[in-house]
């Protein structure tokens, strides 16, 4: 089973799917409406089957959007967090992997919308990393 929750713990989610169960694919999503809705240079999505995805907490504190015709993306209304995109047609949901609880072993199976990016971040850029959050 898969869990996720919203910044302030008022939204929260289950999928019951097991962590090591095929689903869509990860990707780092840099088209111009994630870039704004999350405010960073991409969004980490994974698909879900929709049947499998189910509100625990707080479906009543849900905000949406609809960034693109028929595309929701849902929001918690008192912290702000992109929880997931939805668009009722498909039969899956898209998670927002910042929200997941669960850790996973999926690795990202590519960009998309790169043509969109910012011009600000490369992901082939080999970059320091700091672990303890201050770069040295």
């Amino acid at each position: 089973m898969l869990t996720g929750s919203c910044l302030c713990g008022a939204v929260a989610y289950e999928v019951d799917v097991p962590p090591d169960r095929p689903r869509e694919p990860i990707v780092h999503c840099h088209c111009r409406t994630c870039r704004k809705a999350h405010g960073s240079a991409f969004s980490s999505v994974m698909g879900v089957p929709r049947e499998a995805f189910r509100w625990v907490r707080g479906a009543g504190n849900l905000g949406e959007y609809e960034s693109s015709p028929g595309k929701f993306r849902r929001f918690c209304r008192s912290c702000g967090s992109q929880v997931l995109a939805d668009r009722p047609a498909r039969d899956h949901v898209l998670l927002r992997l910042g929200c997941l609880d669960t850790p996973i072993t999926d690795r990202p199976a590519g960009h998309i919308w790169r043509s969109d990016a910012a011009s600000w971040y490369n992901p082939s850029d080999a970059l320091p990393e700091a672990p303890d959050g201050v770069l040295r």
